[in-house]
């Protein structure tokens, strides 16, 4: 999972570097990724060090030179950290803002008064499939996660219980829903009509997200029974706070970022035209950067001075905030530094080749580009638009109703099975407190059914047009 945006995806189609054979290219790939599981594993070398470690093995495997492999490794690094660091330190301010005002004890207090244990993970894939509709995937993490782990603490849930559904909510709104990148450029690829293929997305991913979300948190809560980590848990506020932020102001706060950038992309459908000035406005407002900027300078008046924090606590509060997030941001980065030597290696192009001769309807072919794309790059992005170009010839003879299910099917397959070349892999991992296989046995597995589930919706669907 990766919240690229267009302009970035420009910059990963490079000159190769390497020249190896696709047999070669392909070997040093699964060597590259099992070096790194190798070392994380059994080894038990931290994650960052492995990938680093992984992605100079794959850049040797499939012959470049070292200098080329180290300038794509720190290249993807750099942007990385660069979109989603950010994002995430952002995030890392506004949750403890909202744990050390009691805004976060708040909301987890009232959702715990008005939903039953069974009616709990029910509860958190709704408010993950409504926050992720306008928002990239690391951007829902980041708000989701306090309320997430507070919640399965203080409820005395299983985190896979609570976690799951949240992930799949947000998951499924970033691979089938427009306003998300990926499902945007592959309607314009694919010349689909954007209203029918939110109408039919919504029609596949509800059902998709239930099954992949409260459904197959069950089985993921006996297979990885885990609580939260305490290091990533909002403490409670200290017992000297006279009062803390209301309900709704502390909501309205989280929400404001989900505001912001909602309001740009109806402004994006509805006026359409770069130049015109309400667009330019919304397109700075609603950007991620901006909009979770917004959020924690409201939240220091509606959170931090509600709770009658002092100037000096309110720095405190901040500056206590990004010490946890320093080893999620640095093996993060690593997995986008991972990410973008396999690109640069022409992994990518190397699974397009393979493709031209595969003679199977457009929707599976759609689908298993995707899929192959996905797994070798980590870029659930990269995959939609490599896959929809590929198959945009396809598209030209179809119907309205067939090129919104093919838009759908491509952003079905880039969802399959991330894995430890996702920079969201590590994401998950880092802040649920897991190891590698138990992020494998459900973050990764749940993501396989989000996109098995879906393409079996759009065949369906595909019978009755």
């Amino acid at each position: 999972m990766t919240g690229l945006s267009v302009e970035m995806l420009a910059a990963d189609a490079v000159e190769p570097i390497t020249s190896a054979g696709n047999a070669q290219l392909g070997i040093a790939v699964l060597a590259g990724i099992a070096v790194i599981v190798l070392l994380i594993t059994k080894l038990k070398v931290h994650a960052f060090l492995a990938l680093t470690i992984g992605s100079l093995a794959l850049g040797s495997f499939a012959g470049a030179a070292p200098a080329k492999t180290i300038a794509s490794f720190t290249a993807g690094l750099g942007s990385t950290v660069a979109g989603v660091g950010v994002l995430i330190a952002l995030g890392a301010i506004l949750g403890k803002l909202l744990a050390d005002s009691g805004g976060a004890d708040q909301v987890v207090d009232t959702i715990l008064a008005r939903a039953s244990g069974r009616a709990m993970p029910w509860a958190m894939v709704l408010i993950a499939s409504i926050i992720g509709l306008p928002l990239f995937f690391e951007v829902g993490i980041v708000l989701l996660i306090p309320v997430v782990l507070l919640v399965a603490k203080r409820g005395n849930y299983s985190l896979m219980r609570i976690g799951i559904p949240a992930l799949a909510g947000l998951s499924v709104m970033h691979g089938l829903i427009p306003p998300h990148p990926g499902p945007l450029v592959a309607i314009d690829a694919l010349g689909a009509n954007l209203g029918v293929t939110l109408a039919l997305g919504v029609v596949v991913a509800v059902p998709t997200v239930i099954l992949a979300g409260p459904v197959f948190s069950r089985y993921a809560a006996r297979w990885v029974d885990i609580e939260a980590p305490e290091k990533m848990i909002p403490q409670r506020p200290s017992e000297d706070l006279d009062r803390r932020p209301s309900f709704g102001a502390t909501l309205a706060t989280i929400l404001l970022p989900v505001v912001l950038m909602l309001v740009k992309a109806l402004v994006d459908i509805v006026v359409d035209d770069p130049e015109n000035g309400v667009q330019k406005v919304t397109d700075v407002i609603g950007s991620p950067l901006v909009a979770l900027l917004a959020a924690v300078v409201v939240g220091m008046f509606t959170l931090g001075r509600a709770a009658g924090f002092t100037r000096g606590r309110l720095s405190t509060t901040v500056e206590k905030s990004l010490a946890p997030i320093a080893g999620v941001l640095l093996i993060v980065g690593a997995g986008g530094g991972f990410k973008q030597t396999l690109i640069d290696a022409g992994v990518g192009e190397m699974i397009l080749d393979f493709s031209e001769d595969w003679s199977i309807p457009a929707l599976l072919l759609g689908w298993l580009i995707a899929v192959a794309i996905r797994l070798a790059t980590g870029s659930a992005t990269v995959a939609t638009i490599s896959a929809a170009g590929l198959v945009a010839p396809l598209a030209a003879d179809m119907s309205t109703p067939e090129a919104a299910l093919l838009v759908l099917a491509v952003g079905a397959g880039s969802l399959f099975f991330s894995h430890v070349n996702d920079a969201g892999f590590w994401l998950v991992k880092e802040y649920f407190g897991m190891d590698v296989g138990q992020t494998v046995k459900t973050w990764s597995v749940m993501e396989t059914i989000i996109s098995v589930v879906s393409l079996v919706f759009i065949l369906l669907l595909s019978l009755l047009f």
